[in-house]
C-alpha cells in the first residue's frame, strides 16, 4: 500500500496498491522515453476496504496506473485518472479522468486524451471540479501572456469545471501569484496557498464576488496547512526570513492566528540574526527585478564585506524562509553580505514574467543576474566588488556554470548539480526531455542550436573566467553527474581554476544528514578560501594528493 484516503463518512477507505514489475533480465528493450526510468513499468491500482465487513475490492486494473483524485462529498463516487505517453505532441502525455460510482459500479469518462493534465477535487455539492494545472490546462482559457510569449507550464493556475455542462471558468488567470495548493471547503469557500514573489501566502476565493482576498498569517513562508472539515479553522506551519519553523492555529472567520508550538525555541534563544532588507532594480526591459539583502550580525557600515549572490534553480523563486538546504542566514553569519535576486522567468510574479523561462536558457535571467549584481555593488559601498561569489543549484547550477563564461565580476562560483550541456541533460536526465517541454517548448537540439549549443557552458568553456567549484551527488537521476564531470574535464584541459567534489550515493538533493553537513562545510570552506583568503578548512577537508 502506497497511499490511502478515508471516505467522507469514514465507512470505507480507498487505498493504492503499488505493484513492482518483473525484472527484464540481462537485456531490456526500451519502449519509449519514459521506459528508461527503472520504475516506469511498475503500476498502481485502487482498492476499496469496506470497514463494516472488512471486504476488499480491487477497483482498477489494466495497463495504466490509476491515481485517486478525490472522493465525492456524499461518498458515492470516486474520481481517478490515468496517464499514457504520446510522443506525437508536446507535452508527450495525455490524461483520462473518470468517475466511478461505487454503488452501481458505473464508470463515466469526464475527459479523455487531455493534453495538459490537471489535479482535481470536488465542489461541496459534487457538481463541479476545482482543477489545478498550468495556464494551458484548458487550451487558451487560462493563458495570460503577451503576444509572442509561451506560457510557463510550471506557473500553476486554478479552474472551476462544471461536470454537467463541461464549461470551464479560469479563476486565477489575472492573479499573479502561482498556485501551490487549494482546498474547497464545506462552506463553499476556496482557500489557496500561493507563491507570491518570495513569499508563500494564503488567499480565499469568493465564488459570489469572484474576488481573491489575502488572509494574513504570522509567517512569511507558509509551509503545510490542514483545514478542519466542519468548522472554519486550520492549523499551519511556517517560517519567516529570520524566524524558524512554528506551528499555528487560525480562525478563518476572524482571521486570528495563535501559536501552538515553537519546537526550536530554546535552541534559538541566544542566536543573533543580521539585518535583512529588500533591494530591487529595474532591468534593461524596464521590469522590476525583486531581491533582498542579508547582512552579517554586528554589521559595520565602514567595513568591506565579501558578497555571495544567490538565484533560483528551476523556475521557482528562492523563498524567504529560515534555514533549509541553502541556509542564507548562516552564510551571512559567516561574515558575508548575501544578495538574493529573482531573475526573469520565475513564477510568483505573473504569467507574463514566468513565460520568460520558456526557451530562456542563457538569455534574460543571465542578463538580470549580471546587471543586478553590478547595480547592487554600485549602490552598496560596503560590498567588496573584488570579492564576489555566486551559487546556484540544478537550473541555477546551469546558470552558475554559464555565468563564468559571460562575466568576470564573480571571483568564484559554486554550482551544485549544474547542467553543462542542455542537450545531454535533455536526453539523459530522468526528466530532462519532459522538463524541457516547459522550459524549452518546441525546441530541440536539432532546431535550436542557439539554445542547446551556444547557451551551454560546455561549448563555451574556452571563455571561462576566474574559478568554480562543482558539486554533485553521484546518484543524481534528475541532472546526471556527467554534467559536472564533462565540464570539469573541459576546464581542466583548458587549465582553468576548477575543483569538483562528488557526494557519494546522493541524488539531486543531499539528504543524508552527515553528508549534508559535510557538503555545507565544503561550500563555506570554498567561499572562505576564495573570498576571504582563508584556505585552512578547505585544506583540512581536501588536502593535496599526488595521485
Amino acid at each position: 500500500m502506497s497511499d490511502y484516503s478515508w471516505s467522507p463518512a469514514e465507512d470505507y477507505i480507498i487505498y493504492t496498491e503499488y505493484k513492482t514489475a518483473e525484472k527484464p533480465g540481462d537485456l531490456k528493450r526500451i519502449y519509449g522515453n519514459d521506459d528508461r526510468l527503472p520504475y516506469f513499468r511498475n503500476r498502481s491500482f485502487l482498492h476499496k476496504i469496506d470497514l463494516s465487513t472488512g471486504e476488499i475490492i480491487q477497483l482498477t486494473a489494466g495497463n495504466l496506473s490509476s491515481s485517486l483524485q478525490d472522493i465525492k462529498p456524499d461518498g458515492s463516487t470516486i474520481l481517478f485518472s490515468t496517464t499514457r505517453m504520446d510522443y506525437s505532441e508536446v507535452p508527450f502525455h495525455k490524461q483520462n479522468l473518470y468517475e466511478l460510482d461505487l454503488n452501481i459500479n458505473n464508470l463515466t469518462t469526464v475527459w479523455e486524451d487531455k493534453l495538459y493534465s490537471g489535479y482535481c477535487q470536488y465542489s461541496p455539492d459534487g457538481n463541479k471540479l476545482l482543477v489545478q494545472g498550468g495556464p494551458e490546462c484548458f487550451g487558451e482559457t487560462g493563458v495570460n501572456v503577451s503576444e509572442g510569449r509561451i506560457p510557463n507550464s510550471y506557473d500553476s493556475q486554478l479552474y472551476i469545471y462544471d461536470l454537467a455542462t463541461k464549461v470551464v471558468e479560469p479563476i486565477t488567470k489575472s492573479f499573479d501569484p502561482a498556485i501551490g495548493d487549494a482546498y474547497w471547503s464545506k462552506n463553499n469557500e476556496i482557500y489557496i496557498s500561493v507563491t507570491e514573489k518570495d513569499y508563500e501566502n494564503l488567499y480565499k476565493y469568493n465564488l459570489q464576488s469572484k474576488k481573491i482576498n489575502k488572509i494574513n498569517l504570522l509567517v512569511e513562508v507558509l509551509g503545510k496547512i490542514d483545514f478542519a472539515h466542519n468548522k472554519p479553522f486550520a492549523v499551519y506551519t511556517g517560517t519567516s526570513i529570520s524566524t524558524p519553523n512554528k506551528l499555528y492555529s487560525i480562525d478563518l472567520k476572524k482571521g486570528n492566528s495563535k501559536m501552538i508550538s515553537f519546537p526550536e525555541k530554546d535552541r534559538f534563544t541566544n542566536i543573533q540574526f543580521g539585518k535583512t532588507e529588500p533591494w530591487n532594480f529595474v532591468n534593461k526591459n524596464g521590469t522590476t527585478i525583486y531581491g533582498r539583502v542579508y547582512y552579517p550580525p554586528n554589521y559595520d557600515a565602514i567595513q568591506k564585506y565579501p558578497v555571495i549572490v544567490n538565484f533560483y534553480g528551476g523556475t521557482s523563486p528562492i523563498e524567504r524562509s529560515c534555514g533549509g538546504r541553502y541556509p542564507i542566514n548562516t552564510w551571512a553569519a559567516e561574515g558575508y553580505i548575501v544578495y538574493v535576486l529573482q531573475p526573469s522567468g520565475s513564477t510568483g510574479f505573473g504569467q507574463d514574467f514566468s513565460a520568460l523561462h520558456v526557451n530562456g536558457w542563457g538569455f534574460d535571467a543571465i542578463d538580470d543576474i549580471i546587471d543586478g549584481t553590478k547595480k547592487f555593488l554600485d549602490s552598496h559601498p560596503t560590498a567588496d566588488s573584488e570579492k564576489v561569489g555566486c551559487i546556484g543549484a540544478s537550473y541555477g547550477g546551469y546558470t552558475t556554470m554559464l555565468l563564468q563564461t559571460r562575466t568576470d565580476i564573480f571571483k568564484t562560483a559554486i554550482s551544485h548539480a549544474g547542467i553543462s550541456s542542455i542537450s545531454s541533460y535533455w536526453g539523459e536526465g530522468y526528466w530532462g526531455y519532459s522538463y524541457n517541454t516547459g522550459a524549452a517548448k518546441f525546441s530541440y537540439p536539432w532546431n535550436r542550436k542557439d539554445i542547446f549549443v551556444e547557451n551551454s557552458a560546455l561549448y563555451n568553456a574556452d571563455k571561462f573566467q576566474n574559478s568554480i567549484l562543482l558539486l554533485h551527488g553521484t546518484a543524481d537521476t534528475n541532472v546526471p553527474v556527467g554534467e559536472s564531470l564533462q565540464y570539469y574535464a573541459a576546464l581542466k584541459i583548458l587549465g582553468k581554476d576548477v575543483e569538483m567534489v562528488l557526494v557519494d550515493d546522493q541524488n539531486h538533493w543531499i539528504l543524508d544528514y552527515k553528508k549534508r553537513i559535510e557538503w555545507h562545510y565544503t561550500i563555506m570552506s570554498w567561499f572562505n578560501m576564495k573570498l576571504k583568503n582563508q584556505p585552512q578548512q578547505w585544506n583540512d577537508m581536501f588536502p593535496e594528493k599526488n595521485l
